[in-house]
């Protein structure tokens, strides 16, 4: 074994044991602690780093590791210390605990993304150790408050320190990378090249106040609640994009199965539970999440409101937003909450190449394959402003029936050691080629 492998677990362990759970309103513990942790064990191997603290606990860590050839455009390798929070009373193990046992990894934080800022450390530690240089200058970041937007961390590290990522060109990190076995001969590991966009809104009608035993024939809380329903309940036609059209190709011909554009269903129930990750990017999706109105049974409030969860896919946001306002009506207003851009890109270029070579090298049954991510991550909210390229790449060969969507925010969330181990051989070697 090498030595990033020997030392992964207790290190993706021991970041675990640190709890970083993200509330999102600032009464969490905040980075620091994991932050220190990342800090020292750098320090152990001569790596000197830059703590950024945005705000009193939001620690963010970046180093950069010089390549051997300085007109290479630098990479980018980037994972969140923090985490959501987890209610001990559902989980069979103590979430914050890091207990090893059966071959895994338990606690919150495990597959998001603990696992990858440990094997980041692990493999820059043998990196460092063995005197090795990478071909291009790599920037290794671990930042806060991913789990809630990113302000105090990838926002604020763009905006405020943009030279740390001076010449970088790609990046990777987060929901990519992953395994799904077609039979022992094949598997399929999903490279997220696109991200849906995000569209929070409250939907706020007014109305004419008065007691709730009179007629009322302006009711707002009737308004908003004829509102929701119809966003709630409408079916948004199936559009595939690129990456989402490539992606169902790929696994139909993986699988053995006819791919028909317009019925895509069989498809995505081939790939069992990682259909929670695909099948809400064959469209665009709006979930009530939220109603306000009212302060007393018999008093008709003259305001009410909701809030919706909006998600689109690239290049269709103004698609999006004029059938939400056509659902919503005209005696109710939009009002934005959190927007984010929706990202697309190709498959292909140098970093791919290498992706697909390091995940051959480890897996000679590997075949890489692009796919769309329903939700957002740091490289597409704020590093795409600098022009850096994201991909989504954590190698992990997982076990044939493994849930591993349902580890991300779930309960008794758990990654395989094994995994942790082939993804840091990929990972060195990515890292040392491309």
């Amino acid at each position: 074994m090498t030595p990033a492998e020997i030392e992964i677990a207790e290190l993706c362990s021991e970041l675990i044991r640190v709890d970083t759970s993200n509330y999102g309103d600032g009464s969490g513990p905040g980075e620091r602690v994991a932050a220190e942790v990342v800090m020292a064990r750098l320090a152990e191997v001569g790596v000197e780093a830059t703590y950024v603290e945005s705000a009193p606990t939001r620690g963010n860590v970046v180093t950069r590791i010089e390549g051997s050839d300085p007109g290479l455009p630098a990479l980018l390798v980037h994972g969140h210390l923090d985490v959501v929070p987890a209610d001990a009373a559902d989980w069979s193990v103590d979430p914050f605990s890091g207990e090893i046992r059966d071959g895994y990894i338990w606690g919150r934080g495990a597959v998001d993304m603990k696992d990858m800022d440990a094997m980041m450390l692990a493999v820059l530690r043998q990196m460092k150790t063995e005197g090795r240089k990478p071909r291009r200058d790599i920037v290794f970041a671990w930042l806060a408050d991913e789990e809630a937007g990113g302000e105090y961390g990838a926002k604020y590290l763009t905006s405020k320190h943009p030279e740390l990522f001076d010449g970088v060109g790609n990046a990777i990190s987060e929901v990519g990378g992953y395994s799904l076995e077609v039979d022992p001969s094949l598997r399929l590991y999903l490279i997220e090249t696109a991200q849906k966009g995000l569209a929070w809104m409250r939907l706020v009608a007014d109305g004419t106040a008065g007691h709730g035993s009179m007629l009322n024939a302006d009711n707002a809380v009737t308004e908003v609640a004829k509102a929701v329903a119809r966003i709630g309940s409408h079916e948004w036609p199936l559009r595939l994009t690129p990456t989402v059209r490539r992606f169902l190709s790929e696994v139909a011909d993986a699988f053995g199965l006819p791919f028909d554009p317009e019925n895509p269903a069989p498809v995505i129930d081939a790939i069992g539970p990682l259909a929670k990750f695909v099948g809400a990017t064959l469209h665009h999706t709006a979930n009530p999440s939220m109603l306000s109105a009212g302060y007393k049974a018999n008093v008709i409030p003259g305001q009410a409101s909701a809030v919706v969860d909006g998600r689109f896919l690239p290049g269709l946001e103004e698609d999006f937003m004029a059938t939400v306002d056509e659902l919503i009506g005209p005696n109710v207003r939009r009002e934005q909450l959190v927007h984010d851009i929706a990202l697309e890109t190709t498959f292909d270029g140098d970093l791919v190449e290498s992706m697909i070579a390091a995940l051959k090298a480890e897996d000679p049954s590997a075949r890489a394959v692009p796919y769309c991510l329903s939700g957002g991550t740091d490289n597409k909210t704020f590093f795409a402003d600098l022009d850096i390229r994201g991909f989504g790449f954590v190698p992990l060969r997982l076990p044939a029936d493994m849930d591993f969507a349902g580890m991300f925010h779930g309960v008794d969330e758990r990654v395989p050691v094994d995994a942790l181990q082939f993804g840091t051989r990929v990972l060195d070697r990515l890292l040392m080629t491309y």
